[in-house]
């Protein structure tokens, strides 16, 4: 069994983010970092339970709470996806001056987006994996349709996500507005996985289609059969964690832990 250990950073606008490491108990294969889905941070079920897959089939897996939310410091209303990109960025940063430099960035919904921009910023990276991410970031704005115009107009609303009240500010809508994931996945010159459930009702499908189109060789794709877009199932992240494991386990250069 792996162990978690936990550690603080700071973020691309100074404020601290709290993160777990996921450590493998015995030989450790390589080391990752996990960015989660819109509001979901570290402490989710999809971030923990596949990163604890992960680190059990010997990748050590770094997940951490973006600005304001979880154990992080700051407002999430001030971040973007920009932030998310920068904070992932900084997360490889502080894995590298911990001596566990990453090989591999997976990225869950959101996240998964956040990686496939990040990629291009973490030179020593072999391999990126998403799971069940959009093509574009602005997808995410499907949530708050309803209040678009308000925040469109008066600076800021606040919105309902599943149970939690959360402010969404204008800066955060045309941020999404300008993010363009197809450069970064035409020239992610990096392995890329593609996990994605076809009976995904939050982001369809056919997003996997598209990242997979766009992206170049090496590219893979895994149907999640039976998934939601959560994970939440019984076993549904710790399996899409394995297939993640076993494919980029031929990427990993192994190293002492």
């Amino acid at each position: 069994m792996s162990r978690s250990e936990k550690v603080s950073f700071a973020g691309s606008t100074g404020e601290m983010l709290s993160g777990i490491i996921d450590v493998p108990e015995g030989p450790v294969k390589g080391w990752g970092v996990f960015s989660h889905g819109f509001t979901l941070g570290k402490d989710s079920p999809s971030a923990a339970r596949m990163c604890k897959a992960l680190a059990d089939s010997g990748i050590g897996m770094l997940r951490f709470d973006n600005v304001g939310l979880g154990g992080s410091a700051g407002e999430w209303s001030a971040g973007s996806f920009s932030h998310k990109v920068a904070d992932t960025v900084k997360a490889a940063e502080f894995m590298r001056s911990e001596g566990k430099e990453i090989s591999l960035l997976v990225g869950h919904s959101f996240g998964g987006a956040a990686v496939l921009a990040a990629a291009r910023e973490i030179p020593e990276l072999d391999a990126v994996a998403t799971v069940g991410a959009p093509f574009s970031p602005k997808h995410v704005a499907h949530v708050f349709d309803a209040a678009l115009d308000r925040i469109l107009s008066e600076g800021s609303a606040e919105v309902d996500l599943g149970g939690k009240r959360v402010e969404i500010r204008r800066h955060f809508v045309e941020d999404l507005e300008n993010a363009d994931l197809t450069d970064c996945i035409r020239q992610l010159h990096k392995p890329l996985m593609v996990l994605h459930s076809p009976t995904d009702n939050t982001v369809g499908i056919e997003n996997a289609s598209t990242i997979f189109q766009t992206a170049r060789h090496p590219r893979n794709f895994v149907s999640l059969e039976g998934s939601d877009h959560l994970l939440t199932g019984k076993g549904q992240a710790a399996r899409a964690a394995r297939i993640i494991a076993a494919w980029a386990d031929q990427y990993l250069d192994a190293t002492p832990a």
